[in-house]
């Protein structure tokens, strides 16, 4: 018995740590994470099997989530005194966020980690979205093509001139542009992302779907 325990102990202390943290103590996080979604490419790859009613419109950029991130890894649905949400409140937000589905779930795992209430913590996730402008260029293509992920990067970083490159990051998914993710402080002001943020995408023919 002496040796199994030991070897447990063994195990655990070889083991890498958790980046995720789950349940814990509301407001305590380092910044944020904006995370930004092109819609049509969501939508090529799962929303039209789902028959999202996001897809059903003319979205470009969507905001996913607002995430409180630590330097190294983020918690998740934390302890809260504050109320959930209601269904006013998330389908108000289905303007920005594509359904009012997305709006729940992103105050449940990430909105309850902020600290602040669900109206708060939408109207902050609000602000950061405004503060970041979309390039323009995306929504003008009238055909799908491919490009590498540093081009939307850049893109950003022209739109954004506040922007540094260790401030951004984009993310590919099924060969496909999935978002790109912008770390702010939290009264909203540019920050270099962790280093588990930071993991751009290198793909030099991600696909990239136009506006429909």
């Amino acid at each position: 018995m002496r040796l199994l325990f030991a070897a447990l102990l063994a195990l655990i202390a070889l083991a890498p740590p958790m980046l995720r943290a789950k349940g814990e103590v509301a407001g305590a996080f380092d910044y944020y994470v904006v995370s930004l979604s092109w819609s049509p490419n969501w939508c090529a790859l799962e929303g039209d099997a789902r028959n999202s009613p996001q897809c059903d419109k003319d979205h470009g950029w969507i905001l996913h989530g607002l995430w409180p991130q630590f330097h190294r890894g983020y918690p998740s649905f934390c302890r809260t005194s504050e109320r959930a949400p209601s269904r006013r409140m998330t389908a108000d937000m289905a303007d920005i966020m594509g359904t009012s589905g997305l709006a729940w779930h992103q105050w449940n795992k990430h909105g309850s980690c902020t600290g602040l209430s669900a109206r708060a913590y939408y109207d902050l996730s609000r602000e950061a979205y405004a503060k970041i402008k979309r390039p323009l260029i995306f929504r003008k293509l009238d055909r799908a093509v491919k490009l590498p992920a540093s081009v939307v990067e850049d893109a950003f970083m022209k739109a954004n001139p506040m922007l540094e490159r260790d401030g951004i990051t984009i993310t590919c998914r099924n060969d496909h542009i999935q978002e790109a993710r912008i770390c702010l402080s939290k009264d909203l002001q540019p920050v270099p992302c962790g280093q588990d943020v930071v993991r751009d995408c290198k793909m030099k023919d991600a696909l990239f779907e136009p506006l429909r």
